[in-house]
């Protein structure tokens, strides 16, 4: 694994995330959600993933901030914006802040580009990306990232041609069959310096299949090993949070072998499985 801008942003050997999935994707769930945020940090997970977009999700971490101000410092947040023009992404990162009850976010990302319209909107002029790469002059966040997981080659674009430190992309044995993400954004990050977050890890929980024996462990375990620097995951309860970090914590690396016969499981349904592509 190559050195990025994002390590040198999250520091520590963090390896995995807490995705914005699963329970903070809800409303008006405010027991279940802080339960579940307490019992992740309480595992060790410091590194925390949000979006407007994510129903209550930024309103659940900020309450959990607000009654727990001493771990705001040695927590890493990162949230996002779907606007493509300037002007309605810093509406967004004020009202992200707001609900997340920080001065700052270590990471805003550009979320979900899907089309050569949104390249053009985001990077035009009055676009954006404007507003992102001012807040980083200021300091009001410390990184760019930019998230897609529809066309590979749309985020290509924006690994060679951006200023960023991030990139978030789909990262599981399905898209090792179908190609694209793996084997071209993530050499091209890395060429750049860029950081690597996987998500999509478990595939909305429909990549489980206990009686092959592909289990949320198996799939972590090959996201893991991929060239990433963080894996988020989305967790419904506490009990799926301290699973997480545990298998984090202690997963047995996956060879090469064992990687090629989970790709060759995936092989024949690969592009049913990628919903989350939309082109299939």
């Amino acid at each position: 694994m190559t050195a990025s801008r994002l390590r040198n942003l999250v520091g520590g050997t963090t390896r995995i995330g807490l995705g914005g999935e699963g329970v903070l994707r809800t409303e008006g769930r405010d027991r279940e959600a802080l339960a579940m945020l307490s019992a992740a940090y309480e595992s060790g997970i410091r590194y925390f993933d949000s979006a407007p977009a994510y129903a209550g999700s930024e309103r659940y971490l900020g309450t959990f901030w607000k009654a727990h101000p001493s771990r705001v410092a040695e927590t890493f947040q990162a949230s996002k914006s779907a606007s493509r023009d300037a002007a309605g992404a810093a509406a967004d990162l004020r009202r992200s802040l707001a609900w997340l009850g920080r001065d700052r976010l270590g990471l805003w990302q550009i979320h979900d580009i899907r089309s050569r319209d949104d390249i053009r909107q985001i990077e035009g002029p009055g676009g954006a990306l404007e507003a992102f790469t001012e807040a980083r002059e200021t300091g009001t966040i410390r990184g760019i990232g930019v998230t897609g997981h529809h066309d590979p080659a749309i985020l290509l674009h924006a690994v060679n041609r951006w200023d960023i430190d991030a990139v978030l992309l789909p990262v599981n044995p399905v898209e090792a069959v179908i190609g694209g993400f793996p084997d071209r954004v993530i050499p091209a990050a890395r060429e750049r310096g860029i950081g690597v977050i996987g998500m999509k890890i478990l595939g909305a929980k429909n990549f489980i299949f206990p009686d092959a024996g592909i289990i949320p462990d198996t799939l972590i375990r090959f996201a893991l090993a991929q060239d990433t620097d963080i894996v988020i995951v989305g967790c419904s309860s506490p009990d799926e949070a301290e699973h997480l970090a545990r298998v984090s914590a202690e997963a047995i690396p996956m060879e090469d072998e064992e990687q090629a016969r989970l790709i060759g499981m995936f092989r024949p349904y690969a592009e049913h499985l990628a919903f989350y592509r939309g082109v299939f």
